[in-house]
């Protein structure tokens, strides 16, 4: 009897060894398991600071167990495995300790689990508590011990484990919790998010204080106990306040939320992914925001759109010219109310603004800042037969009036009459030079602005002019890095290409000054005078314009280009005078601001072109029969007029 006891013992034995040798093997041979978790991904501006941090389903950063506090990390390991540095990722005392109480309660109610198995279950299955899983949780902590050391191990587990309120791993946790990194976390704090993992909807402190702090004082002991902390240590940790705070992402409103959609939009065709997985695995994406200007330009379009227009929209954008950079952009009023992007989504009648590339025709094909065209009411007979009355604005002027003067009052007739001559077609031609990436009807009316541009496009077109010429290709992602520090994607500018002839840019920009310039004021009012105070500091070209569901203003220095139109979304009419206002208004303080601590600069004239001082109304040269003030005006060599006033 006895001997075959011995036997049966030696079997059990030797199957237990050859299942346990089995288990092993295959262990080793599944290797070690395949961790892919959802890490958030950081929106950094263009001088590298932080501007916003994007995540999927899981909030989660990943920080090394370095960069921890190390009362956490204590904190931890007394609470949850006080043996994890001495077993092979099972406690066997535990084990069957629980295993035990769990036979007698017919029940599955006590656990066992080290922190390897914890992080198996959260990482690979679920928390539901049947013995399949409980097997399965057992062959992954066995791959996880053969295959990573006890830091990486412990380092998983803290930057895994569910804090509540979405947050993931101890980085998210700190922040959300402290408003501080996990490296900085005190005692007190530590033995409180330690605290929180058991289960969240019972011992996160924004759910029970009270529970969350009893859990706190038994981690506190339970870290005097196994040698953590002193005990003088442990008493005045718990006599310590907690100052709880929202997530930092609460306590200041985010900046930039068009701009930031826009980017990662961009970013996720860069490398060729979709959004969600953006969002969730870990890119640090490289912009070129500029924080402070997106601030300026927001703050500024709080302060001018009427309260009581809640339903106009607006859509702004500033590129730097000379490199292309994207440095700030609005696409409405409120992002979360409305996320679609009137600046690159939305196609306007860009009404007068379009004379830029009208009067860049008119001067390629001969014209001059003094050519006088005849400006009164006029009816032009279209193809189809139909008889065109076109309105300024204001009054007509009913003499003949120069380029310079209708540019800056923008007189409609003269425009007209300038694409009759040229013919439409050149006029889609000379805007295309600009590089313009629109449906262009060749209509005698493309001349005032009627064809549909988005504000994107138009502030692309300006710049080539505040690059001289030259093209300028807008982007607003710098670099792509994944979470492990490769760079998948880095921008590469083009080279620039000549555009625009120099000596017709420059002219043209020369007259787009005088939008600003009250000595051009005659029949009409210049269409910047009653904001030119707030640009006495620097020099700025620009043009404005309206239709009646449009109003824009489009303008630029040596170092900026904005864009700005305002509407209604449903295409109603504008019929509020401060309304049609609000384009200007914001354009002008805004570039005023982000202009404040830049040095003064000018637009730079080409050898090619001369300054003289012209009578803006009939275009001759400065004398003594001139009526009013003369302004200074460029020519390309050889245009200029050769007679003074009354000659």
């Amino acid at each position: 009897m006895i001997k075959r006891l011995f036997t049966y013992i030696i079997v059990a034995l030797v199957f237990a060894a050859s299942a346990g040798a089995v288990i092993l093997v295959y262990s080793v041979f599944q290797g070690p398991p395949e961790i892919n978790l959802d890490e958030n991904t950081v929106i950094y501006d263009q001088d590298g600071q932080i501007l916003s941090v994007e995540h999927g389903v899981q909030n989660r950063f990943w920080v090394e167990l370095d960069e921890m506090s190390p009362y956490i990390i204590d904190a931890f390991l007394a609470a949850e495995d006080e043996h994890f540095y001495d077993h092979y990722g099972f406690d066997i005392k535990r084990i069957l300790g629980a295993t035990y109480y769990n036979i007698l309660a017919m029940d599955k109610r006590q656990g066992a689990s080290t922190i390897t198995q914890q992080y198996a279950r959260n990482v690979f299955l679920t928390n539901q508590k049947t013995w399949k899983r409980k097997a399965q949780e057992a062959l992954i902590a066995l791959r996880l011990e053969i295959f990573q050391d006890k830091d990486e191990i412990l380092e998983g587990y803290i930057n895994t484990i569910y804090f509540g309120h979405g947050q993931y791993g101890i980085q998210a946790a700190s922040q959300y919790y402290f408003d501080k990194d996990a490296e900085d976390l005190t005692l007190e704090e530590s033995a409180l998010l330690a605290a929180i993992p058991k289960g969240p909807s019972v011992y996160s402190p924004l759910v029970s204080y009270e529970n969350a702090i009893d859990r706190q004082q038994w981690i506190l002991e339970r870290m005097h106990v196994t040698g953590k902390i002193t005990e003088t240590a442990m008493k005045r940790a718990k006599g310590k306040d907690l100052n709880l705070v929202a997530a930092a992402s609460d306590q200041e409103p985010e900046i930039g939320k068009y701009f930031q959609d826009y980017a990662m939009k961009q970013a996720s065709k860069l490398i060729g992914i979709d959004r969600q997985t953006l969002d969730s695995q870990g890119y640090q994406v490289y912009t070129t925001i500029d924080q402070e200007a997106q601030k300026q330009l927001e703050q500024t379009i709080q302060e001018e759109l009427p309260e009581d227009s809640e339903e106009l929209q607006i859509g702004a954008v500033t590129i730097d010219p000379q490199s292309g950079k994207i440095v700030a952009m609005q696409g409405g009023r409120n992002f979360d109310e409305t996320p679609y992007n009137r600046v690159t989504q939305a196609e306007r009648m860009t009404g007068s603004t379009f004379k830029t590339f009208l009067y860049y025709a008119a001067l390629v094909y001969g014209f001059t800042p003094s050519t006088l065209v005849e400006s009164r009411e006029t009816s032009f007979t279209l193809e189809n037969d139909t008889v065109y009355s076109p309105n300024n604005a204001g009054d007509f002027a009913n003499r003949p009036v120069t380029l310079a003067q209708a540019l800056a009052v923008s007189d409609n007739i003269y425009a007209i009459k300038t694409t009759y001559e040229l013919g439409p077609e050149n006029v889609v031609e000379a805007a295309e030079a600009f590089g313009l990436n629109a449906e262009l009807e060749s209509v005698p009316s493309i001349g005032i602005g009627t064809s549909y541009v988005s504000p994107y496009e138009m502030a692309k077109a300006y710049s080539v002019l505040a690059n001289e010429g030259w093209s300028v290709n807008p982007y607003v992602i710098e670099k792509i890095v994944d979470r492990d520090g490769n760079i998948v994607y880095q921008h590469q500018p083009e080279t620039p290409k000549r555009m625009l002839e120099e000596n017709h840019a420059f002219v043209l920009t020369h007259m787009l000054t005088g939008m600003f310039d009250s000595r051009f004021s005659d029949y009409m009012s210049a269409t910047g005078a009653n904001v030119a105070h707030y640009l006495k500091e620097h020099q700025y070209a620009g043009k404005s314009g309206s239709t009646k569901y449009d109003s824009w203003m489009i303008g630029y220095s040596p170092e900026y280009t904005t864009a700005v139109w305002t509407g209604y979304d449903d295409h109603r009419e504008i019929k509020k005078v401060q309304d049609l206002r609000v384009a200007k208004q914001v354009w002008a303080k805004y570039m005023n601001q982000i202009h404040q601590e830049l040095p003064t600069l000018t637009f730079n004239a080409p050898t090619g072109v001369i300054g003289l001082h012209v009578d803006p109304i009939s275009g001759d040269l400065e004398g003594p029969a001139c009526e009013g003030e003369t302004v200074l005006m460029y020519y390309i060599k050889g245009t200029q007029p050769k007679e003074a006033c009354g000659r």
